[in-house]
């Protein structure tokens, strides 16, 4: 059985803990076995590579690496951070809201 994780793919997100503490960013791809979250601008780490198509000459390259999703937390519309829970809402669809401001998140 999967985790219910509060975080997908889309979501705008700020970093709770670490050493990127306060940044937000973009949520590129949740793993959800793992419990992590690749953020856009968050957590670099410099990966060595080979010479291959995209990298002919290879060398250093700088990507994001995972978060702990425990670590993250959505940022709504007015740009607070918040916790988020699920109700039913129009067309008797489960919606996510912010559980500050009460307001759906999309």
């Amino acid at each position: 059985m999967q985790p219910k994780i509060h975080i997908k793919k889309g979501d705008t997100v700020r970093v709770l803990s670490g050493d990127d503490k306060g940044q937000t960013g973009k949520v590129l791809k949740v793993e959800v076995k793992k419990y992590r979250a690749f953020v856009e601008g968050v957590n670099i780490v410099s990966k060595h590579t080979k010479a291959n198509a995209q990298h002919p000459q290879g060398g250093i390259v700088k990507k994001e690496a995972s978060v702990h999703i425990s670590n993250l937390m959505v940022v709504d519309g007015k740009g607070n951070a918040t916790r988020i829970g699920r109700r039913i809402g129009s067309k008797d669809k489960l919606v996510r809201y912010s559980k500050k401001t009460g307001e759906e998140i999309k």
